[in-house]
């Protein structure tokens, strides 16, 4: 009889998990569905009647075509477009080194086996919040009290950097065994040693994997608030030669600096994850 039991009760909890799976499933299809038809319906409807999709479609191919079986320097000089290019690299790593430093200080106040669990929460919470908000809405903040220009764009930039490189490096530091550090606190070593002799040594490869995962965002986030906020470099170049003078030979060569830059990038990048992350 016990073992009826148990059978029977197997069985209606098996059978409680599949209703309730079904329900889930039920409610996802519906929200598709749902989302399918109201797509649908605006696609319908925000297309104006005189809309002709075939030309649309044959002038957009076009202006591809331009851009990039036809580069050229445009209304610029190459000189002009490598310097402005210059610029965005420069300000992808200066926010990104000045990112590291902060987001180490937070993720040494952030990490639980190091900071009381008091201020890891309140220092976790602070992040967060900062990196709730997207890097580019960070730079418009700023440049209302600021202006438009490189110095709200810094100051963007890096503080978002910082929030988001607290976390990793918190996640980092929080993989170090609770018992070594609870060990060398015992023994008499005071934070700073264990800092500099312990957690440092033990999570560097993880930190500069993370810095230049960073530097990689920021410098693509630098060719988006160059257009944005008025911060110089590649994308006020991009964004020019786009909306003002609609050189798309020009946008072209752009696009392939641009692209001859992030390719560089993940070279540089793999040698180092191999010569000192990985090794």
């Amino acid at each position: 009889m016990e073992q009826r039991a148990v059978i029977e009760s197997q069985v209606r909890v098996r059978a409680k998990k599949k209703r309730r799976l079904n329900r889930r499933k039920l409610t996802i299809n519906s929200v598709l569905t749902v989302l399918g038809i109201l797509t649908i319906y605006t696609l319908a409807t925000i297309v104006p009647a005189h809309f002709k999709v075939i030309e649309a479609v044959n002038e957009f191919m076009g202006n591809l075509k331009i851009m990039f079986l036809s580069p050229n320097v445009g209304n610029d000089t190459f000189s002009k477009l490598l310097s402005a290019l210059g610029q965005s690299i420069y300000l992808a790593g200066l926010t990104t080194i000045a990112g590291a430093f902060g987001g180490f200080v937070m993720a040494l106040l952030s990490a639980n086996n190091l900071a009381p669990r008091w201020l890891s929460q309140i220092m976790k919470s602070l992040m967060a919040s900062i990196r709730a908000i997207p890097t580019i809405l960070w730079v418009l903040i700023y440049s209302v009290s600021l202006g438009l220009g490189a110095d709200a764009a810094v100051i963007g930039l890096t503080f978002h950097s910082v929030a988001y490189l607290a976390k990793v490096f918190a996640n980092s530091i929080e993989e170090l065994p609770q018992d070594t550090i609870e060990a060398l606190k015992v023994g008499g070593i005071g934070i700073l040693p264990i800092i500099a002799q312990a957690v440092i040594p033990t999570v560097k490869s993880r930190l500069l994997s993370w810095t230049f995962i960073r530097f990689e965002i920021n410098f693509a986030n630098a060719v988006v608030v160059g257009a944005a906020a008025g911060a110089g470099g590649i994308g006020y170049q991009l964004y020019m030669a786009s909306s003002f003078y609609f050189d798309f030979h020009e946008v072209g060569m752009i696009i392939y600096l641009i692209l001859a830059f992030t390719f560089g990038l993940e070279l540089v990048s793999r040698r180092l994850r191999a010569k000192f992350i990985e090794a």
